[in-house]
């Protein structure tokens, strides 16, 4: 959260019972095509927790609470709730509630080219079902490269300040260190990237051509192609690495909007394992 410091016939998925708090990643659905591979949590309104390349590829997202994976989440007006001591604010979560409550899920289909998932998010500080508030993404794979849309919906009669809305949230493994980006006034010309470690708590940077990764030593990682934005909000905790590591590289796309009585917001965003050259490449083709 950027506030933080820290292949068969379709499926029908029953909606999760309220009984014990499953783990996180404790019931897990995957889909793949030969060459990557994605998994979604249903113990956590089905946030994606697993992004990887096949045959063996090691998963690349950070699974560490139900606050940590590629997820939807959207602030309103402080409600007098609390997360452990620190004051916050409605805060709708795809994945849960920060002590490990999941959110609830209503619908899920899969077949062998697409997998369709809808909840209702969880309030990250104070554990209650946000009722009023609908989540749903839609994941489809095409060679190498992951597409999800996402939906966020809200029937409710509050109006919420407008504020920077992560679009997605987005938890990568902390063997992830580098942050790879374009900044510059000559978007998709091939000019200079720019790439740095971001600190802690969260920085912000500008990304002209709407996509960002997070690159290991070995100059391989994970771009995230965001159409529609510029601007991101990121951060590096320490810690140990590993998909449910306390260490992690986050970042997140961001917009200001204000959460009104009939807001909907609708967007898409790609995931694509790579080089550099690659990811840049892939978006590129994307974007055309």
């Amino acid at each position: 959260m950027s506030l933080r410091p820290l292949l068969s016939a379709t499926l029908f998925i029953a909606p999760m019972a309220p009984a014990e708090e499953p783990a996180v990643a404790s019931k897990t659905e995957f889909l793949d095509n030969g060459r990557i591979k994605i998994g979604v949590d249903m113990s956590s309104g089905g946030s994606i927790f697993w992004f990887s390349e096949l045959p063996d590829g090691p998963n690349l997202l950070n699974h560490a609470d139900r606050g940590r994976f590629v997820q939807q989440s959207y602030y309103g007006l402080p409600d007098g709730t609390k997360w452990g001591e620190k004051d916050w604010r409605w805060n709708p979560v795809q994945g849960g509630h920060y002590e490990g409550k999941p959110a609830k899920i209503l619908e899920a289909k899969k077949t062998a080219e697409s997998l369709y998932v809808k909840g209702i998010p969880i309030h990250w500080a104070g554990g209650q079902l946000l009722e009023d508030c609908r989540m749903e993404e839609w994941i489809t794979l095409s060679g190498d490269v992951a597409t999800i849309r996402f939906r966020f919906t809200y029937k409710g009669k509050e109006h919420h300040p407008a504020t920077h809305q992560e679009l997605p949230a987005v938890f990568v493994d902390y063997a992830l260190p580098k942050l790879v980006y374009y900044k510059g006034e000559k978007p998709w010309t091939g000019d200079a990237l720019s790439e740095d470690v971001p600190a802690w708590p969260n920085e912000y940077r500008r990304c002209t051509e709407e996509w960002a990764a997070y690159i290991g030593p070995d100059g391989r990682g994970l771009g995230v192609f965001f159409p529609g934005t510029k601007d991101i909000t990121c951060y590096r905790y320490q810690g140990a690495a590993g998909p449910a590591g306390i260490g992690c590289s986050y970042f997140a796309p961001i917009q200001t909007l204000a959460v009104v009585p009939g807001f909907e917001h609708d967007y898409r965003i790609h995931l694509k394992i790579g080089t550099v050259a690659e990811i840049r490449e892939s978006f590129k083709k994307l974007r055309r």
